[in-house]
């Protein structure tokens, strides 16, 4: 059948949705096309993260962490080695990264460095090596990346029966992604070497996220895609596993007030992340929409500020013992 004229008119262009839903009005005056709600792309996932970093005091966050404890924490890496093996799990663009480094290299003068990362989106990928390629300070570092999720690392890894042990493991904010916890922490734990340290970090349960995710799970739509994963959840796991840990607590903060502003696409976006949906406020039912802004307003969720909306960004560090 031949559209007709007010289909064509009315028509999203279908590059926008995965299905385009063809609705007739009770008066059938008219066909029109409600978009469908889906997951974001990788792409589109880095946009969305981008408008959460550029609000929030995440990376501030991890800096106090870095200047207050990881000095202490780097000193005892090594024992005496002339080499230091460091593994990135879910390293992204490698802000975090290199910042660590530089800690380590402090804490080890003249000490050989071997990183190796783990990162499965390209555009990610490709953004690190841009930051290594411009800087000057890295002479005594060695960079291998493996394209590959945490899961798929490990079963090349268990493939081809090598053992190699790092003296630094770091997973930053990517446990929401993996499907098997326990075991995923499992694995990684046993690639340490002797006096070897496994750094996670996580959302606090004290965070905003944690209220929502527990609390207000029903505001949330199906098509976000990650794990609702907290502090507690990988504290119980390392009990499970009988291993030695320490919990750092910080406070961080994301401001959300745009995401209230009718039309504002810095808040659209920061929806998109904080759902995992493309589009949340456009192809969200309205009801749901409601429920997921009044929720995200509830003191255990936000504070104000200034007149500002703050979302509790709470961070959480746990350095896990070999």
């Amino acid at each position: 059948m031949d559209p007709t004229p007010e289909m064509k008119r009315n028509r999203f262009p279908s590059m926008n949705f995965e299905a385009e839903i063809l609705t007739a009005p009770h008066d059938n005056s008219e066909l029109y096309v409600i978009p469908s709600m889906r997951s974001l792309t990788a792409e589109e996932y880095v946009e969305a993260f981008k408008s959460f970093l550029d609000h929030s005091t995440e990376h501030q966050c991890m800096d106090q962490f870095n200047k207050e404890e990881m000095p202490n924490i780097m000193a005892g890496l090594g024992n005496g080695k002339s080499t230091i093996n460091v593994l990135g799990v879910g390293s992204g663009t490698g802000e975090q990264d290199l910042k660590m480094i530089r800690i380590l290299q402090a804490a080890h003068p003249g000490v050989l460095i071997d990183n190796e990362i783990i990162e499965p989106n390209p555009q990610h990928v490709a953004a690190y090596k841009e930051l290594v390629n411009q800087a000057p300070d890295l002479q005594n570092v060695s960079f291998i990346w493996h394209q590959l999720t945490s899961s798929e690392y490990e079963q090349q890894m268990k493939e081809k029966g090598a053992h190699k042990k790092f003296d630094f493991i770091h997973m930053i904010q990517m446990l929401y992604r993996v499907e098997d916890i326990l075991n995923t922490i499992k694995y990684f734990h046993s690639c340490l070497d002797h006096h070897g340290k496994l750094l996670i970090i996580i959302l606090s349960d004290s965070s905003g996220w944690a209220s929502l995710w527990k609390k207000y799970r029903h505001c949330l739509p199906s098509t976000d895609s990650g794990h609702y994963i907290t502090s507690n959840s990988v504290t119980d796991v390392l009990k499970r596993l009988g291993v030695e840990y320490h919990v750092y607590e910080f406070p961080s903060g994301w401001d959300i007030t745009e995401c209230f502003i009718e039309g504002d696409p810095v808040g659209g976006h920061m929806m998109d992340f904080l759902t995992g949906t493309k589009n949340f406020l456009g192809t969200a039912p309205p009801g749901l929409r409601q429920r997921l802004q009044e929720a995200l307003c509830q003191p255990e969720c936000s504070s104000k500020k200034d007149g500002r909306i703050i979302f509790s960004n709470n961070l959480s560090m746990i350095v896990v013992e070999s």
